[in-house]
């Protein structure tokens, strides 16, 4: 369709230290779940109540995946671009057809900035950002449940 878009910009913490599984094909992906947060003070009460929205980001990159093997931890505050992905695949206990949807970083459209160390580390002073370069993503293991680590 001409006209249309489909990218996601985020800035958020890593919920958990990055899953790194092996597709069929051998090459690595990333499993990174992100948090963002707003805050407000309720009108009412004056008390500060805050919202925490959990995000998927799985990256194919394979250089990228050593990158954020090596330098993301739990708590590290990163900035990702990428698209809006739905993924369907079926649950092998149940038999059920199950659904995932995910912020994919490949291509050449795709960024990961680490914006710095979070409270619990993550290690970078600098900004680092790599553009995604991955031509076969078709593979991916059938394991990627819908589970999201918190």
């Amino acid at each position: 369709m001409a006209g249309s878009l489909n990218k996601v910009l985020l800035i958020g913490r890593l919920g958990a230290d990055p899953e790194i599984k092996q597709m069929v094909n051998g090459k690595n992906v990333a499993r990174l779940s992100l948090a963002t947060s707003q805050s407000w003070k309720d009108k009412s009460t004056g008390e500060k109540k805050e919202k925490t929205e959990w995000h998927r980001v799985v990256v194919f990159n394979e250089g990228l995946v050593n990158v954020i093997q090596q330098y993301l931890k739990k708590g590290a505050q990163i900035y990702v671009e990428g698209q809006l992905a739905t993924r369907k695949w079926k649950d092998e206990q149940s038999g059920q057809d199950k659904y995932s949807t995910e912020i994919v970083l490949q291509g050449y459209n795709s960024t990961l900035t680490m914006l710095g160390g979070g409270s619990s580390g993550g290690g970078i002073q600098n900004d680092t950002t790599q553009k995604n370069n991955i031509e076969d993503t078709s593979q991916v293991s059938s394991d990627m449940d819908d589970e999201i680590p918190f």
